[in-house]
């Protein structure tokens, strides 16, 4: 199987390296703590992760106003099939929960979705349905809504070493050519600028396998508020947490002189 080109699935559009005004272009958001938001409730932990689904509603709506151009959102991890088969199953009903009742909107609204993630184990329908929401905004470029469906950062990672082995021993790639961008078009999030901004609500204060590529230069804000309960004035200040801080990109700036370090 040959690599995948940067933008052979999506082609969005390109996008600068380092963000305009100080603003993220590209967010990504580890949406957690349905399940305790569930609990504090006496609710089951399927409850949860239907009020997850109305947080992400109100995320895409408030992002574009904040300057957001791409979100990318963790949906359903490689490791989350060993949790108990009911929430799996009520796990892989979310997406068909928000298409249902928004694709036509954000059709109308200018938004492209893509999923990233293997699809291999998922159910038919539920491939279908991404496969759908796909075409149907394919044309769309006001806003971009990225979600890692069935996704883990180390089987990315692994996929795209397989391919980029199979197009060598295919003889179609010369390993010696590979590098950190031939890699990266190898990638299921080829065609994205990297993240800009990595936010993780509830409390929690680590990646859980989310775009660990990707992640290489991406500012980390760890909030405690609960997925479930996520609102635009919570995007607005991990928004205003990132403006503050100094990027550079594995270099300094001492005396005038750019120093790596």
């Amino acid at each position: 199987m040959a690599a995948r080109s940067k933008t052979s699935r999506a082609e969005p559009a390109p996008a600068p390296a380092v963000p305009a005004a100080g603003s993220p272009l590209h967010v990504a958001i580890v949406m957690d703590g349905n399940g305790r938001w569930a609990k504090h409730r006496g609710l089951p932990r399927t409850m949860g992760h239907r009020a997850g689904v109305e947080a992400l509603r109100r995320t895409v709506s408030a992002a574009p106003d904040l300057g957001v151009r791409w979100l990318t959102v963790f949906g359903f991890s490689t490791e989350n099939w060993s949790r108990p088969a009911s929430e799996v199953r009520e796990l892989m009903a979310l997406p068909k929960r928000y298409f249902d009742s928004d694709l036509k909107r954000l059709e109308r609204e200018g938004v492209r979705v893509r999923s990233v993630g293997r699809r291999q184990g998922l159910p038919e329908d539920l491939v279908t349905l991404l496969d759908e929401a796909e075409r149907r905004t394919a044309q769309n470029d006001r806003f971009f809504l990225q979600i890692a469906f069935n996704y883990g950062g180390q089987a990315d990672i692994a996929d795209a070493a397989r391919r980029l082995a199979e197009a060598a021993a295919a003889g179609r790639l010369d390993p010696a050519s590979v590098d950190e961008a031939t890699f990266a078009g190898a990638l299921s999030t080829a065609g994205l600028p990297p993240p800009d901004l990595i936010i993780r609500p509830s409390g929690e204060q680590r990646l859980s396998n989310f775009l660990l590529w990707e992640a290489a230069y991406a500012e980390l804000v760890f909030q405690d508020v609960l997925w479930p309960d996520y609102a635009a004035g919570d995007l607005s200040a991990a928004i205003d947490i990132f403006r503050s801080r100094d990027r550079r990109f594995g270099g300094a700036v001492a005396d005038d002189i750019l120093v790596a370090g």
